[in-house]
Parts: structure tokens; C-alpha cells; sequence
């Protein structure tokens, strides 16, 4: 069993106490933190403002350790996905989409997913563990390295914690690395660069707002309870109302920042203008920015993708009703990198797959 501590799974200030607890000064972490963050260095040996015998205990104690890259495939449009090993066989995936003028990686936080929201392939995959700090930090520092060669406009400028899993459900590993996206002495991505996607966690959300400051998602995807219950089965533990409201208390005193909600679009389940209607009247009051999501089909699914004369008509009566609202363009749909294809290898806990196949043969 490996003893060695994994430099990766502590933020700034937890490597700090790691310092304290070997005899050292805190200030330490600042000098390992921007070797390892910044410069990319996993060379104890090559951290020359250490002493020899400091590199030397980090040696004996500590180290350095990524997932493996088992491959990455990239689409006609630019997008790029890979897949990382963690153990005993379990893998997740991570995608950067490149735009004009900025580049977003999306990283997972979860392997599989503990929800079961029924238009997403990941969620379909079933469960098996939260990730490590380290193993969601890992992801964007593979990206950046993947990346060197590419033109400055192609560097990483944002990060969407939307890959695989619910990160409120892996509450103290996501804040963590997420400290060390926005850490000054690391990634230094602002706070409005850094977003954390949620189906809806309320009591994390309200917990998210004492100790983090970074940009919010929401999964929202239907107006009303009856709805959601439907295909965010999350929604029936924290009904449609109380996330809302715990939107609401998120978004006190940032007079200049917006909640994206995101909304996926499905053929003749939550695409009428009665539903548009619905989801205006329910937002009022938020400063929000609503993200349509054409529906991106995944095999066993169910759903189908809302005609674009369905997504434009949704579309249209929110901005009416004063909302910015945009339609995203999907990415990456050739390597099944889009919104909701994400799939990985997960090693099921939950026998949710297996009870999907058993109800399909049954069918």
C-alpha cells in the first residue's frame, strides 16, 4: 500500500498545515504550490528555493501523482477529450472546448454520478466514488500540458466543473481544488472563470456560499415540481421551490454576477411555450442567464432533441420576458464529448446500469 502523501490533495492552505506538521514554516506551501501549479514541476530535487534536507523529506513523505492517460481523441471542431485511469479500473473523462478568444475545460468530480437524472448518459453509468482533490486538480493540470504547444488564445481561461458527477455531493475535495484554480499562486482563474455546476444539493449550495466564492449552474431543466420529479429525481428530496430560494440567498450582495440555469431541451417533455412561461415567472427576480441545451442522444435513451423551431420558440418568449437566453452549440458530439455524453468506465455501486439492462430486455 502506497504510504506517500499526494501533494495534489492539498489546497494552499491545507499544505500549509502539511509544512506546520513536518517542523517547516507555512510559507512553504506558496513555494510548492507555484513549483507544482504554476510551473508544472513534479521534481522535488529540481525545487531549488527548498533546502536539501526539506527536498529530501518531501522525497521520503510525499509526492506527486496524476491519473494515467489512457487516450484523447479529438473532434473535427477542435475539441478535445481524454480519458484518465484511476484504480481498479475505473476511468472518467475530461474535455476542453476551444472558442475564439477563450478555452474552457470541463473536469469531472465524481466517478459516475449518484444521481440518476434521466437524460444523462453518466448518470446512466451508475456510481462507484467521489474523487480525490487530487484527482480533479489532475485533470486540469493533463489539459494544460496537452495544451502547451497550442496558441495563446487556446490556453485554459475557464473551468466548468459539468463533467461527470455532482460536485455538491463531493463538497470538501471540489472546494479544494477549486480553491487552487482561483489561487493567485496557481491557476489564478478570477472567480467568475471558475463554475460549479449543481442539479440542485440545497443544503450544499447554502453551505457552498460560507466558504467558496465562485460562479453557479444550475441544472434546472423543468418549471415545476412534477415535472423535474420526473427526469431530476433530486428534485423530490429538494423540491423545485427550496432551490430557488437557496439561488436566491447564493446570489445576496453580487449585484454584478448571474446564476447560468441550465435547461436541456426535450422533444415534447419540457420544451412548450407553457413551460417557457412557467420558467420566466419562476426565475423573476433572480439576475439569471439561461443556457438551452439541445438534447444529445446517448444509446438506450429514450429522449429525443427538441426541433430548433421548439428551441427558437422557447428561446424567444424568455428574452420577452427580459432574460438573456442562449442556445449552446454542441461540441464535440463526434467523440460523444457534448453536454450529457460523458461516460467513462465506472465500476457501478449503485447496479443501476444493471437494472437499466434488465428492464430493457424485459421491455
Amino acid at each position: 500500500m502506497n504510504s506517500l502523501v499526494n501533494l495534489l490533495d492539498y489546497d494552499r492552505a491545507a499544505l500549509g498545515q502539511f509544512f506546520v506538521e513536518l517542523g517547516e514554516k507555512a510559507f512553504r506551501a506558496d513555494q510548492v504550490v507555484q513549483w507544482i501549479h504554476q510551473q508544472g514541476l513534479m521534481d522535488f530535487d529540481a525545487m531549488s528555493n527548498l533546502s536539501k534536507a526539506l527536498r529530501q523529506r518531501l522525497k521520503e513523505t510525499a509526492e506527486i501523482r496524476l491519473p494515467e492517460i489512457v487516450w484523447e481523441q479529438a473532434a473535427a471542431d477542435g475539441t478535445r477529450k481524454w480519458l484518465l485511469r484511476l484504480d481498479s479500473g475505473n476511468c472518467i473523462e475530461t474535455v476542453y472546448i476551444p472558442e475564439t478568444n477563450r478555452g474552457t475545460l470541463c473536469v469531472s468530480s465524481q466517478v459516475g454520478c449518484a444521481l440518476d437524472c434521466q437524460f444523462c448518459a453518466t448518470a446512466q453509468q451508475g456510481f462507484n466514488r467521489n474523487l480525490t482533490t487530487a484527482e480533479i486538480i489532475s485533470q486540469v493540470m493533463i489539459a494544460r500540458d496537452a495544451l502547451r504547444d497550442e496558441p495563446r488564445e487556446r490556453v485554459i481561461t475557464n473551468v466548468v466543473m459539468m463533467g461527470m458527477g455532482e460536485p455538491l455531493l463531493n463538497f470538501d475535495n471540489v472546494v479544494k481544488a477549486a480553491n487552487l484554480m482561483m489561487d493567485d499562486l496557481a491557476y489564478g482563474l478570477s472567480k467568475r472563470r471558475v463554475t460549479l455546476s449543481t442539479a440542485g444539493v440545497v443544503p450544499a449550495l447554502r453551505r457552498l456560499k460560507q466558504v467558496c466564492d465562485l460562479s453557479l449552474a444550475v441544472s434546472i431543466h423543468a418549471p415545476n415540481n412534477e415535472l423535474r420529479d420526473q427526469i431530476v429525481p433530486l428534485n423530490k428530496k429538494y423540491p423545485i421551490e427550496e432551490l430557488v430560494a437557496a439561488c436566491r440567498e447564493y446570489m445576496e450582495g453580487h449585484t454584478h454576477r448571474s446564476i447560468t440555469w441550465e435547461y436541456v431541451m426535450l422533444d415534447g417533455v419540457n420544451d412548450l411555450p407553457e413551460h417557457a412561461r412557467q420558467l420566466a415567472k419562476l426565475l423573476r427576480g433572480i439576475p439569471s442567464k439561461i443556457n438551452l441545451i439541445p438534447f444529445n442522444p446517448f444509446p438506450g435513451t429514450k429522449y429525443q432533441r427538441s426541433p430548433d423551431e421548439a428551441i427558437y420558440r422557447f428561446q424567444t418568449i424568455l428574452m420577452e420576458a427580459g432574460y438573456t437566453t442562449t442556445i449552446r452549440r454542441t461540441r464535440g458530439e463526434d467523440i460523444d464529448a457534448a453536454c450529457g455524453q460523458l461516460a467513462g468506465r465506472v465500476m457501478d455501486r449503485t447496479k443501476r446500469r444493471l437494472r437499466a439492462q434488465q428492464e430493457a430486455a424485459n421491455a
